[in-house]
C-alpha cells in the first residue's frame, strides 16, 4: 500500500484538477463510466463532484432500466456509447473512467468503455481516467490519466479499486474545484469558530 501511495503521478492529479476546473468554467457536464467496483465508484463521484464542486455530472449506471434496455437491444459494447449519444455528448464534455485495465477491444475487456471513449474521441470531449495496470485504451487517450502502480499481480483489482476511491475523493476536495464544504469538516469548522468565539469573550 506505501509503494503504491509514494509511486502515484502527483503531476497527472493536479492535470485531472486543472481539467475539470476547466470543464466547469465552460459549463461542460462529466461523465463518470465504470464496470463493477468503477460503476459504483462513477455513482459515488457523481453526488460528490455535483455537491461539492457544483459540476454538472451524470453516470449511464444511475438509469438501471436505461442500461439494460440498451444492453438487451442494442447490445453490451454500445450501451455506454449509445447513453452518451442520447445524452449529446459536446467538445465542452468530460468523460472520467474507473476501470482496473482501461479496456481493451481486441482482448474483449471492457468494450463498453472502449466504445465510448473512440466516441469521445471522434466529438473532441475531453478524457480523464483513473485505471490499473498498463492503463489499456483509457491510457492511450486519455487527456490526463493515473495509473494506479501495480504492487502485486494478486491483488490488482482490490488495491486499483482502493486506490481509485482514494484519488478521485483527493480530487473532489481539491482547493481549485471543492465549492461547498463536506458536512463533517462544516460540523468542525462550526465548533472551531464557537470555541475561539468563547475563548475570546
Amino acid at each position: 500500500m506505501q509503494h503504491i501511495a509514494l509511486n502515484v503521478d502527483v503531476c497527472q492529479i493536479e492535470r485531472i484538477v486543472e481539467l475539470l476546473s476547466e470543464t466547469r468554467s465552460r459549463d461542460g457536464r462529466l461523465f463518470f463510466l465504470g464496470v463493477g467496483g468503477g460503476a459504483g465508484h462513477a455513482s459515488h463521484a457523481v453526488n460528490d463532484f455535483r455537491k461539492i464542486a457544483g459540476i454538472e455530472s451524470y453516470a449511464p449506471t444511475d438509469n438501471v432500466s436505461e442500461l439494460t434496455a440498451r444492453i438487451n437491444d442494442e447490445g453490451w459494447s454500445s450501451c455506454y456509447a449509445n447513453w452518451l449519444l442520447g445524452s449529446r455528448l459536446k467538445p465542452a464534455d468530460t468523460l472520467f473512467v474507473f476501470s482496473v485495465g482501461g479496456g481493451c477491444r481486441e482482448r474483449n475487456i471492457s468494450t463498453n468503455i472502449v466504445e465510448s471513449l473512440s466516441l469521445a474521441v471522434r466529438v473532441g470531449s475531453t478524457i480523464l481516467g483513473i485505471v490499473g495496470r498498463d492503463g489499456g485504451y483509457t491510457a492511450q487517450v486519455a487527456d490526463a490519466c493515473v495509473i494506479v502502480p501495480t504492487f502485486s499481480a494478486d491483488t490488482v483489482t482490490p488495491l486499483a479499486e482502493s486506490f481509485q476511491a482514494v484519488i478521485w475523493h483527493l480530487i473532489v476536495s481539491h482547493p481549485r474545484l471543492k465549492q461547498n464544504e463536506m458536512k463533517w469538516e462544516q460540523t468542525t469548522l462550526i465548533r472551531a469558530e464557537r470555541s475561539f468565539s468563547i475563548a475570546m469573550a
